[in-house]
């Protein structure tokens, strides 16, 4: 059989393709609540520890931790954790009356992607963390007793101060993770392999899937060409915006 040029009737059948579809808007869901909780948390835990207490070696080589163990590992632990029948989350929410019945964390469609979202951001607020740590303590000191010593609260200094000289660093972390957010696979893989119902699946699991399962590898391409071009718009907004947040903290 000769290979036959389809032109753009790859692209066509994207448009119709309900899956892809789906998998895109999980990946958008994903990757936006994923990215802001791990900069608030990133945030708060960096904050921590750049104060000066004992023990805050260990602090900070104990919180690099989550990042730096195998993603499989982690998606096999919080597998067992959100288990329904003796998993350690549904224990503790059962012995806090919180609820009546084990909840089914990876098999209810809603519940399996919020369980995800958890694992990543358990797993990457670390790293967030250690790189706006790095940003925090290339600020001086001097600037935060000159600014209490006009008056400031510590709001203001972190308003005024803090997030103005810690924008690249912020900036860095957010396109980062946005990137890697978006093409997450090894931990959906591990946890949810997409389902149920395709709740879970994200672009990068039905590229593979159209590839590797299905051989479909015009089509894998196409998704591939198009999820890059998404990515990279999806970048620059949150570069611009950004880059709008910088300028109205800085006015201000």
């Amino acid at each position: 059989l000769k290979p036959v040029f389809t032109g753009v009737g790859n692209y066509s059948r994207m448009m119709g393709d309900g899956r892809f579809w789906q998998s895109l808007g999980n990946t958008a869901f994903f990757t936006a609540i994923a990215v802001t909780v791990e900069l608030i948390l990133g945030m708060g835990v960096a904050l921590v520890l750049n104060q000066s207490f004992r023990g805050r070696g260990l602090a900070r080589t104990i919180a690099i931790l989550p990042w730096a163990l195998p993603t499989a590992l982690i998606g096999l632990s919080w597998t067992w954790i959100f288990n329904d029948q003796y998993g350690v989350f549904n224990d503790i929410l059962m012995r806090l009356h919180l609820i009546e019945v084990p909840a089914n964390w990876l098999g209810e469609p809603t519940l399996a992607l919020l369980a995800t979202i958890a694992a990543d951001i358990w797993k990457t607020t670390s790293f967030v963390a250690i790189l706006l740590l790095a940003g925090l303590q290339s600020i001086p000191q001097d600037l935060y007793e000159a600014h209490a010593m006009d008056g400031a609260s510590p709001w203001q200094s972190f308003r005024q101060i803090t997030l103005p000289l810690l924008m690249p660093q912020i900036l860095i972390a957010v396109l980062f993770r946005f990137a890697q957010s978006f093409g997450v696979f090894d931990l959906i893989k591990v946890m949810t392999e997409g389902g149920p119902a395709g709740a879970t699946e994200m672009v990068s699991l039905y590229i593979y899937a159209t590839v590797m399962r299905y051989l479909d590898f015009g089509y894998g391409a196409a998704l591939v060409v198009v999820t890059f071009l998404v990515l990279i718009v999806g970048v620059a907004i949150a570069a611009l915006l950004l880059a709008k947040f910088r300028t109205r903290i800085s006015g201000d």
